[in-house]
């Protein structure tokens, strides 16, 4: 089908073929992160690659997203029918297949610099061509490597009333800044593609996120339809995780921006806001049981307790599907403007959205625009909504329809005839969402396609060098960002924390890569740089590793993400520790003072005999109840228990997955040492379902007709495993 002056393709096999005839067998392919990667076009290259020895195939990319598979035979029982439901329609990513597989032919590389967290953590080949940069030094990187090869999901514009136009959709991110650098390269006289696969069921954002299809060298476009969209399951959120999240919703300052990533920590957050705007009784109820003003008046100082009368602005390299539900529950409503000093006139409360002639009269007075009107004030006066689009300047005057008016703001009968025909309602153009890329579940996706046409323009996915930082070359106007970004609240998560202020977020002190930086340090970075803005990281304050509970809060650490130098805000699920500008004493303290009780006196110890702390303090006693139980207390004791669900906005898992999860889950962690397998295995021998109990459970696992030793110690482990989910005291571990 023909849209433009190029036509589509609707042969894989022909794009390939394009693509070798336009740069040759040497192909440096930079895809999309995460959502937008082009599958169908991918496979076929890798295809022709593994075919062809000669091609010389090296992909730069960040999180290759497959389905999860689980490694034991009882996760892959567990997995098998969920990830057949979910993506059993999405073809698989070859080339990620083989890097899991350890298989990749020695003609093609893979590099990535955002791993999806620790699944790469034992892949030696990855880990060696992992490529350490920050998300904005990403299209840099990819230009000093010599891509020569672009290739993106794209949405068709014919379906949204713009032929021969296509939305980037997912992932502006990257590619707003990337393809004019290819063109330039190409002018230069270094051969390019950039490639199209058309997906009508990727959702069309407009704004920035738009271009015209014939940017485009190759668009391909299948004959029959098009792949369903890689989904983000929704996941638990745990007492800790909403804690957390009850916390950081409290520093949230009516009025302000929000940056906030994916994940249960996230999602905690977004819970917390929305209950504080629709059920504030209940959120203060749990906000005086904390005792959150006393113990920490960082949250009076620069957060609130009230509803979002402004509301919030979005901006964040990821849009998460919480910013939808900040929308629908009428938070995420500030919109900002594309011009400094219209928006900082907002801010000081000058103007507001609505239009009356004072905004003419402001506007005036803050030289913007002249009396009386020319032309260029016309047209931007209109661009804005303060005046509709039906007024023309022509001949020095107002024209609106059959009425022509002076265009001098002193002129009281001028000043009525504005105020009567040509003023619009309230200003337009707003923007209440900017974002770089965005994945999340498949309903996240639906309401994305159901948005109306006003609330999708107030959407604007643009590029990550826009977003992530203050000052880059494309976008300039540094101003502009400074005063749409006020009172900024850039939440992130990390791994460990230690007690001098660094964040560890994506790698581990042997040099092994988690994750990434991604675009952590620039928030953090840019937190410090804007006025009112604060930088905020969160963490769980204890992980089990091995079987063993260890603390999230350390004293020291081999590898940071953050330096300490950037310290500002840390959030655990025992309260917030504000560190920007303190000594180092009161840093080390305030972070013990929100560690859990189990740790805090071997922290103190280290901190006190490396001098840090004086040798003669003690920790207080309301410091000491920083516990597993405490934690599941706090909303029981608030009368809010049910206000805090696991699954507050859906859930991809059916009933009985949720409770296989949680029975698989005590298993792994009982099975976490070499003494603990051994005893679980023992007491899975003796487990029973003599009444039937988990018959329907079994069934799912396909396990209620077990043939075979492997099979019928599946069965058992799982009964046992059910076993201590309903008795959760009764574990091995615990009674050895």
């Amino acid at each position: 089908m023909a849209v433009n002056n190029r036509q589509r393709l609707n042969d894989i096999e022909l794009c390939v073929d394009e693509v070798i005839r336009r740069v040759g067998k040497n192909i440096m392919l930079g895809l999309p992160l995460g959502l937008g990667k082009p599958i169908r076009f991918l496979n076929a290259l890798y295809q022709r690659a593994k075919d062809d020895p000669e091609i010389k195939l090296h992909i730069f990319t960040a999180l290759s997203l497959l389905a999860p598979t689980g490694s034991s035979s009882l996760e892959k029982r567990f997995m098998g029918p969920f990830a057949e439901r979910l993506y059993g329609n999405i073809p698989e990513l070859e080339y990620a297949l083989a890097v899991n597989k350890h298989c990749l032919p020695p003609n093609v590389q893979v590099s990535e610099f955002f791993f999806k967290a620790g699944s790469y953590l034992n892949n030696r080949e990855q880990q060696r061509h992992y490529v350490s940069s920050n998300y904005t030094h990403a299209v840099r990187d990819l230009m000093d490597m010599g891509v020569n090869v672009v290739a993106q999901l794209v949405s068709p514009g014919e379906l949204n009333d713009s032929p021969g136009m296509v939305s980037l959709s997912c992932n502006p991110d990257l590619s707003l800044d990337l393809l004019p650098l290819l063109r330039e390269r190409e002018a230069a006289g270094t051969p390019v593609a950039i490639v199209g696969e058309i997906n009508r069921q990727l959702p069309w954002l407009g704004r920035d996120a738009v271009v015209a299809e014939d940017r485009f060298d190759i668009v391909f476009e299948h004959q029959v339809s098009e792949y369903p969209l890689f989904s983000a399951p929704q996941m638990a959120i745990g007492p800790e995780d909403h804690l957390i999240g009850f916390y950081a919703s409290s520093l949230l300052k009516d009025g302000g921006t929000l940056q906030v990533g994916i994940g249960s920590l996230g999602a905690a957050l977004v819970h917390s806001a929305i209950l504080r705007h629709k059920n504030n009784p209940v959120w203060r109820a749990v906000f005086d049981r904390l005792n959150i003003a006393e113990r920490f008046p960082l949250a009076e100082k620069i957060g609130g307790v009230e509803p979002f009368e402004k509301g919030l602005y979005g901006c964040s390299e990821m849009m998460v599907d919480g910013f939808l539900y900040l929308m629908e529950a009428g938070i995420l409503r500030r919109e900002v403007h594309d011009h400094a000093d219209l928006q900082t006139l907002i801010n000081a409360g000058e103007l507001d959205e609505h239009v009356s002639l004072g905004t003419l009269d402001v506007l005036r007075r803050e030289g913007l625009i002249d009396s009386p009107l020319c032309a260029g004030d016309v047209t931007w006066l209109k661009r804005h909504g303060i005046f509709h689009s039906a007024v023309e300047f022509k001949d020095g005057r107002l024209s609106i329809a059959e009425h022509s008016l002076s265009a001098d703001l002193d002129d009281p009968g001028a000043r009525e005839a504005m105020a009567t025909l040509a003023l619009g309602a309230q200003l337009s153009g707003g923007v209440v969402m900017h974002g770089g890329f965005y994945i999340g579940p498949e309903q996240f996706y639906q309401s994305l396609r159901e948005l109306s046409d006003e609330d999708r323009n107030r959407i604007c996915m643009t590029s990550v060098s826009f977003i992530n930082h203050l000052y880059d070359h494309r976008f300039g106007n540094q101003r502009l960002k400074a005063a749409q970004r006020a009172h900024g609240r850039f939440i992130n998560t990390a791994m460990m924390h230690t007690l001098s202020g660094a964040a560890i977020s994506d790698g581990l002190e042997d040099g092994r890569v988690v994750s990434g930086v991604g675009g952590q340090y620039n928030f953090v970075a840019m937190a410090h740089e804007l006025p009112g803005a604060r930088s905020i990281i969160a963490l769980r304050s204890t992980r089990k590793t091995r079987g063993t509970v260890v603390s999230n809060i350390v004293f020291n650490y081999g590898h940071c993400t953050i330096p300490r130098h950037l310290r500002d805000v840390v959030i655990t699920e025992y309260g917030i520790a504000d560190l920007r500008g303190k000594s180092d004493e009161q840093v080390y303290l305030r972070l013990i003072r929100i560690a859990d009780s189990r740790f805090q006196k071997e922290l103190l110890g280290r901190a006190q005999k490396a001098g840090k702390i004086d040798a003669a303090f003690r920790l207080p006693e309301s410091w000491l109840n920083n516990t597993p139980d405490a934690i599941k207390k706090v909303f029981a004791d608030a009368g809010a228990k049910d206000e805090f669900p696991a699954f507050p906005f859906g859930r991809d898992f059916t009933d009985e997955e949720i409770v296989l999860g949680k029975a698989l889950g005590k298993l792994k962690s009982e099975t976490a040492t070499r003494r603990g397998k051994l005893l679980t295995l023992w007491q899975a021998f003796r487990a029973r379902d003599e009444q039937g109990n988990y018959t329907t459970l079994l069934q799912r696992m396909g396990l209620h007709q077990p043939s075979g030793l492997r099979e019928r110690l599946d069965q058992r482990l799982v009964i046992h495993g059910l076993q201590l989910t309903e008795n959760p005291s009764d574990t091995g571990t615990s009674k050895a």
